[in-house]
């Protein structure tokens, strides 16, 4: 068949699997992601394995189009005004689901004889989250309540944070079981960070300005699209952060745009055929040899993630002071886990080659079963504390 039709063909079928998948999340307990991830995994190399070939190719750029998205509307929630409002729960319990994952993670490893240099790996790449499937449990479900919104202030966060302790962690095992190279780290770090933070605001700033001067509708549209989209471009050419240059950049259109709700509406608007594409073809990325190979190692790590999670967010919930049904939920909201693991997972098997084959394993069997489960428990969390409307 030749490349158009196949290209036309398979478009038009893995829309109607997302059609097929919303449908089935109205009527089951299973969020839209997990069955967009399992459809995937079904028609992917290690199920029926009918995708045409070029999907290895679309899977970056939809990644990017997609996550850019999730980031721009994620910067929704970093308003002065929310901040004021519910900022203090979202920064305790963020800093407590970071920091009780990757200790727990590190201390339960190391007490389960796991040499230290694994162990501080493996704690800062427990610290990555998937705030697309989080995101998005939260619009399936319609949740509008206190809960949701502390919940998207924490995803908002929760990589940045997560990716400054992992450079640390990574560079104390560099310094002290590598062969240096700590300090060069630090500062591959900062500027991924630093970089992310800069473009957003030199982006941000002039769009605030011009947003809502244009009408509602198409205008609008391609104004938000050509703007998230050239953040997104912007942010992989450089080497920095896109997500969190895209939570930047709609953080500052908010707090700045007289009419900023204009470009989040309308991101909103064509957000999910996107993100239709990213599931489906994540879902077709992941490996059931991956999966077979990780270890009794590799079940640790994951129990002692899933653990570290609820009692980090339940530590920085009592802290601030939050709903104790908050700080009962909260961690397990915080489960899902995608592509910025990965990302870690091969950084630090450059640093370490030795421990190559222990570590990327163990990071994407993890994730499979953290994308699998990690959707279905925000779903259960937000039910159980009420918001779900859905």
């Amino acid at each position: 068949m030749e490349l158009v039709p196949q290209i036309l063909i398979t478009l038009g079928a893995l829309f109607l699997v997302g059609l097929l998948t919303d449908l089935l999340g109205r009527r089951t307990p299973l969020p839209r992601v997990t069955l967009l991830l399992l459809a995937g995994f079904a028609i992917g190399p290690s199920g029926l394995d009918v995708l045409p070939d070029f999907q290895e190719d679309w899977f970056p750029v939809v990644t990017h189009i997609a996550l850019s998205m999730v980031g721009f509307l994620l910067g929704h929630a970093l308003t002065i005004s929310s901040l004021q409002k519910r900022g203090k729960n979202v920064l305790w319990i963020s800093i407590g689901a970071v920091l009780g994952t990757a200790i727990t993670v590190f201390i339960g490893l190391i007490l389960l004889g796991i040499r230290p240099e694994v162990a501080l790996i493996l704690a800062g790449i427990a610290l990555a989250t998937d705030p697309a499937a989080t995101i998005d449990v939260i619009h399936q479900t319609r949740s509008k309540g206190e809960f949701s919104k502390i919940l998207e202030g924490v995803v908002a966060i929760d990589d940045a944070w997560g990716l400054i302790i992992f450079s640390f962690l990574l560079a104390i095992a560099q310094a002290l079981y590598g062969d240096g190279g700590g300090l060069t780290i630090l500062w591959v770090a900062g500027y991924e960070i630093g970089g992310a933070i800069l473009l957003g605001l030199l982006l941000g700033i002039p769009m605030a300005y011009i947003t809502g001067r244009l009408k509602k509708g198409e205008p609008t549209q391609a104004e938000a699209l050509g703007i998230v989209l050239l953040c997104g471009g912007l942010a992989e050419w450089l080497q920095v952060s896109f997500i969190l240059a895209g939570m930047v950049l709609g953080a500052t259109v908010a707090n700045l745009a007289r009419h900023h709700r204009r470009p989040f509406t309308a991101i909103e608007g064509i957000e999910w055929p996107f993100m239709i594409l990213f599931f489906i073809l994540a879902g077709a990325s992941l490996n059931m040899d991956a999966l077979q190979a990780t270890s009794l190692l590799g079940m640790a790590y994951i129990l002692l993630r899933l653990l570290g999670r609820v009692i980090g967010a339940w530590g920085g919930g009592v802290i601030c002071g939050a709903d104790p049904v908050y700080q009962r939920w909260m961690g397990m909201a915080l489960w899902p886990q995608a592509g910025v693991a990965l990302g870690m997972a091969l950084l630090a098997s450059q640093h370490f080659p030795n421990l190559k084959d222990v570590v990327l394993p163990i990071a994407i069997g993890s994730t499979i079963i953290f994308e699998f489960i990690g959707p279905i428990m925000t779903r259960k969390a937000l039910g159980s504390v009420c918001e779900t409307q859905g």
